[in-house]
C-alpha cells in the first residue's frame, strides 16, 4: 500500500513541476510580447525580464539533470527551446522595452498537459517600433545554442 501512495505522490509532484515550468514559460512569453499584459491589455517586450525567466528555466534544467522523468525532461527541454527561439526572433526584430502588438498563443489559458504550450512564433506579431538611431542599444552576447 505504501508503494501506491508513493506513486501517487510522485505523480502529483510531476504535475506540479510541469505547472511550474509552464508558469515560468508564460512569464517569459509575457515579456516577449506574445501574451498581453493583464493590466494594460497590450503586449510589451522587455528582453531583460524575458531573458531572466529563460535563464531560470535553463538553470533548472541543468540542476535537475538526471533527476526528472522522461515527461518532465521533455516538457522542460521543449519549452526552453521554444522560448529561446522566440527570444532570438524578437531580439532580431528590434524588440526592446516598451509596448508591442499583442498576440496570445494558442492555449495560453489552458491547463498544462504532457505537451508544452509553445509561445506563438514571433514572426506572427509585427516588430516593436525601432528606437531612434541616437539611442544606445544593448547588445546581448549570450547564445542559447548548445
Amino acid at each position: 500500500m505504501a508503494e501506491v501512495q508513493t506513486s501517487t505522490q510522485s505523480g502529483e509532484l510531476s504535475q506540479r513541476f510541469i505547472e511550474f515550468v509552464m508558469m515560468q514559460a508564460q512569464n517569459a512569453a509575457l515579456f516577449l510580447g506574445q501574451i498581453p499584459n493583464p493590466q494594460t491589455g497590450q503586449g510589451e517586450v522587455n528582453l531583460e525580464l524575458a531573458r531572466m525567466f529563460i535563464d531560470q528555466l535553463a538553470m533548472i534544467q541543468e540542476k535537475t539533470r538526471g533527476n526528472l522523468t522522461n515527461e518532465e525532461a521533455g516538457v522542460l527541454r521543449n519549452t526552453l527551446a521554444n522560448l529561446q527561439m522566440a527570444f532570438v526572433e524578437v531580439s532580431q526584430h528590434g524588440g526592446g522595452t516598451g509596448p508591442a502588438p499583442a498576440a496570445e498563443p494558442a492555449g495560453a489559458h489552458a491547463a498544462p498537459s504532457a505537451e508544452p504550450v509553445a509561445p506563438a512564433p514571433a514572426d506572427e506579431t509585427p516588430a516593436a517600433p525601432q528606437a531612434p538611431e541616437n539611442e544606445s542599444r544593448k547588445k546581448f552576447t549570450k547564445s542559447y545554442g548548445a
